[in-house]
């Protein structure tokens, strides 16, 4: 008699916290939806659309992640990473545009002067909001950069601009049980200009690596470090840094004694590329190029 197979979860830990959050994206989006249209409140109503969102965004990282983590073939030597980059840009784009809807729809409101008193519901939907979309952002940030994920440090932010856009919604259904009748819609408004925000800043970050961006300034004194601490390193230059999706590249040349043999050099570049390989704490392709010290080497 043959056993049915057990279905194994995903093996990648950036697989595994998406579909979580993604479950959790769903049931919220029902919760916000229905209560939302029950009370009217077009602040928790904004909140359930960016739920909406996050599903979307989710199944763009999930995509990225697969297509990125293929190996390097010839068409993509240096690996098909950027995908998941790219994932990050759509999460981003998706960010911004949401956010620009909301902040429209809260305007119009406002303009119109129409006036709301959510209630109770409202309130208790927005506090499970908050502290569901805090855990997933604290488990996709850690995720994210324990793996180097572009993508997933976009998504992780869009779920942290939901926990905030909620904060919102909860701070405008406080006011409307106080009396002011826009307060939900001030809400709103507020929500729509954080999740634009939000939006902003990862695609500024998927941008600089688009654009062959380097490793910030911590991240090359580090490396700086590791190739000076290699014993029969004379001088380096040339240093070139840039990371494609989970991986970093590192490029340098280093200059030794031109006594030594060509095996006693090939030493020295190896131990260069372990100690940078420790540096990076993370995946690191690495290329050394070795130099004889002599003075027109240094003048380059």
């Amino acid at each position: 008699m043959n056993r049915p197979r057990s279905i194994q979860p995903p093996r990648d830990p950036g697989d595994r916290i998406t579909l979580i959050g993604m479950i959790g994206n769903i049931l919220l989006l029902g919760l916000k939806l229905l209560f939302g249209f029950i009370s009217g409140s077009a602040g928790l109503i904004a909140d359930g659309i960016h739920s909406a969102s996050d599903m979307a965004t989710d199944l763009a990282v999930l995509g990225g992640m697969h297509l990125g983590r293929r190996a390097a073939d010839a068409e993509h030597p240096y690996g098909h990473g950027r995908f998941e980059t790219l994932a990050g840009g759509i999460v981003a784009g998706i960010l911004i545009l949401v956010g620009g809807f909301i902040a429209w729809e809260a305007v119009a409101a406002l303009q119109s002067g129409v006036v709301n008193f959510p209630g109770i519901p409202v309130l208790v939907i927005a506090i499970i909001s908050i502290v569901v979309k805090e855990w997933l952002y604290r488990r996709t940030i850690r995720v994210a950069r324990d793996v180097n994920s572009a993508a997933l440090h976009a998504n992780a932010w869009h779920h942290r601009s939901d926990a905030l856009s909620s904060i919102a919604v909860l701070a405008g259904g406080i006011g409307g049980l106080a009396g002011w009748g826009q307060a939900d819609h001030f809400a709103g408004l507020i929500v729509g200009l954080m999740v634009i925000a939000a939006g902003g800043r990862t695609l500024a970050v998927v941008l600089h690596e688009l654009t062959e961006g380097g490793l910030s300034r911590d991240e090359v004194k580090k490396i700086e470090s590791a190739i000076e601490s290699v014993e029969g390193t004379r001088e380096w230059h040339y240093l070139r840094t840039r990371r494609v999706g989970r991986e970093t590249f590192i490029d340098v040349h280093v200059l030794v004694d031109p006594g030594l043999s060509i095996v006693d050099a090939h030493r020295i570049s190896t131990d260069v590329e372990e100690a940078l390989h420790r540096a990076c704490n993370r995946p690191a392709n690495v290329t050394v190029h070795i130099e004889p010290d002599l003075e027109d080497q240094r003048k380059r």
